[in-house]
């Protein structure tokens, strides 16, 4: 392929997804860098006047335009740019308008309008792209100049913990406002417009919201590891994933957008309720995730994520990962011990008692001493179950196609 020829990318749901979170992350950095410089009274709008726009005493300061991996070369974007440089809206003339990009391109001279207007490509240090997974390392740093400057000690978790925070308040509203544009676009305009973001509201965040709430801030950084999760596989474009696939992928991520910090919790015990809940880690993401996106049946979205059956059975798909036979040993193990430690996870586990492995090479069932969710703490109940008096509760631990077979028989 020559320099002058362009990349065909088809126009899919996946790109424009992964554009608007794309556009809101590289507002964020933007914000966060003017308020590193100094200026404090400015407001960030989403996806009106352009695609972000910063304002400032009531007019545009300036205009972003965001594309999302549409082509490594000049020519497939002159039309954007085209429209970068008009005159319309509030994007008067002689205000500064940006063009981002998240990929190296061949050409990044400024770019001048048919009207003279010109469009500068934005610079992220010496580079005039960055990508998606690149813009959290920089707006990271952002922040901790921020901090620095006030004296105010970062360690990594409360940085990490503050571009959770920051990245949620943008992408939450960014999400908001493009799902009116499907619908409305007048709605969305004028949402857009009374729901900007202030420049002190994102540094009050920075400065005065610590994780002093560890289930707080775990469900917060939950969810952005669900989004990196999301949003890496989408912005791969990743070979075989169908549209139904994606779909599922991207109604998931949406519910758990929308739950609140106890919800998230006690959605991480159950993602891996055979571990105490401490953190999440990427590999129990990507196998979760990815048993749901794999699964034939769609998950109802209440409250957790969760199948029934015909015989109003609930089932749980987790990261339980049992490739051997051996592992169902150390899991029945450690799920007793989790259960006769935590009364919240028995109490879930009486309701929702069939746990769907994202691996396992058999189903098989675990039996507990446990006939009530209240039994752990009754240590007479305790002895008569382990003495065969009483029958116990079972938890069931099923494959992925022994689910997709019960759920089916309908």
């Amino acid at each position: 392929m020559s320099n002058d020829e362009d990349e065909n990318y088809p126009a899919t749901a996946v790109s424009t997804w992964s554009g608007y979170v794309y556009q809101g992350k590289i507002a964020l950095y933007h914000s966060l860098k003017l308020i590193n410089q100094g200026d404090k009274d400015f407001e960030l709008q989403l996806d009106s006047t352009d695609d972000f726009a910063i304002y400032k005493n009531g007019a545009v300061l300036s205009a972003h335009q965001v594309k999302a991996k549409i082509s490594g070369y000049r020519n497939g974007y002159i039309e954007a740019l085209e429209k970068s440089s008009a005159i319309e809206f509030d994007r008067t003339k002689g205000i500064s308008r940006y063009f981002h990009v998240s990929v190296q391109l061949n050409d990044t001279d400024d770019y001048t309008g048919k009207n003279g207007e010109l469009v500068r490509f934005y610079a992220y240090g010496n580079n005039k792209y960055c990508g998606l997974g690149e813009i959290e390392v920089l707006t990271k740093e952002v922040i901790r100049k921020i901090c620095a400057s006030r004296s105010i000690t970062m360690t990594e978790d409360l940085l990490h913990y503050n571009y959770c925070l920051l990245s949620e308040k943008i992408s939450t509203k960014a999400v908001a406002i493009h799902r009116l544009v499907q619908d409305d676009r007048e709605k969305a305009n004028k949402a857009a417009y009374e729901n900007r973001i202030a420049a002190q509201s994102l540094l009050d965040d920075i400065l005065t919201k610590n994780p002093y709430n560890s289930t707080a801030y775990y469900a917060v950084e939950l969810k952005a590891k669900l989004y990196s999760h999301l949003e890496d596989r989408l912005d791969q474009a990743l070979p075989g994933m169908s549209d139904a696939a994606y779909a599922r992928a991207r109604r998931l991520f949406e519910h758990i957008r929308v739950a609140d910090a106890n919800e998230m919790k006690t959605l991480c015990q159950l993602m891996k309720p055979s571990e105490r809940f401490s953190s999440i880690q990427k590999a129990d993401i990507r196998s979760y995730s990815g048993l749901i996106e794999a699964m034939s049946i769609d998950p109802i979205l209440k409250q957790f994520p969760h199948y029934v059956d015909a015989k109003k059975r609930f089932y749980l798909p987790t990261a339980l990962d049992l490739p051997f036979l051996d592992d169902q040993e150390g899991c029945t193990s450690d799920l007793l011990g989790e259960m006769e430690s935590n009364g919240d996870l028995l109490r879930l586990l009486f309701e929702y008692n069939h746990l769907i492995a994202c691996r396992s090479t058999t189903s098989f069932v675990i039996s507990t001493k446990y006939t009530h969710s209240d039994d752990m703490t009754d240590q007479e109940v305790k002895d008569r179950t382990d003495s065969n008096i009483t029958k116990s509760f079972y938890l069931s631990i099923v494959t992925k196609e022994d689910a997709e077979a019960r759920l089916n028989d309908k």
